[in-house]
């Protein structure tokens, strides 16, 4: 008696039938595209929101009445932050319930991180997300940064806000 024939495991998972190669299919792909100024203000108009160009050459904004950045840093600006600041100007007397507030927040979120600083009026709030893009991003990659940005900061003001007692 001969043995039975060996089969691959190709021939058990897929039987007799083989997947045939897909090489007349067109697929779509978008290729990662180094990060600017411009593409940052592309993303923003499509949306349809509101900004402008400041003097330091960055884009800026309003949103929920707190001011916004979207800044390109590192040494090839490939890291793209987004940074906002509370409209809000609490006094130097609230520091520890904002150190507490924002510490919270630190430590139960991943986004955006926050801390506050003494400026010439008060303590002021700010929310920073960043990320290193080097090699580019899509346009879905960089609103889906943009997004995260402008949305998380957002959502931590309005959450401040709720926790501290009025100003």
């Amino acid at each position: 008696m001969s043995p039975a024939p060996r089969t691959s495991w190709l021939a058990r998972l897929f039987g007799n039938h083989r997947p045939k190669p897909v090489d007349d299919v067109a697929i779509d792909v978008e290729l990662p595209t180094p990060l600017s100024t411009r593409r940052i203000g592309d993303y923003l108009s499509r949306r349809g929101y509101h900004f402008r160009i400041d003097d330091d050459g960055d884009v800026t904004g309003t949103w929920d009445g707190n001011r916004f950045w979207f800044l390109l840093l590192g040494e090839h600006q490939e890291i793209l932050q987004v940074r906002g600041r509370w409209s809000t100007t609490l006094p130097v007397t609230s520091r520890l319930a904002v150190l507490q507030a924002v510490n919270d927040w630190n430590r139960e979120r991943i986004w955006p991180k926050v801390y506050v600083r003494e400026e010439s009026q008060g303590l002021a709030l700010y929310a920073e997300v960043s990320v290193d893009l080097e090699r580019g991003a899509t346009d879905d990659q960089l609103g889906q940064v943009v997004s995260c940005g402008l949305g998380t900061a957002v959502q931590l003001f309005n959450t401040i806000g709720g926790q501290l007692p009025p100003v």
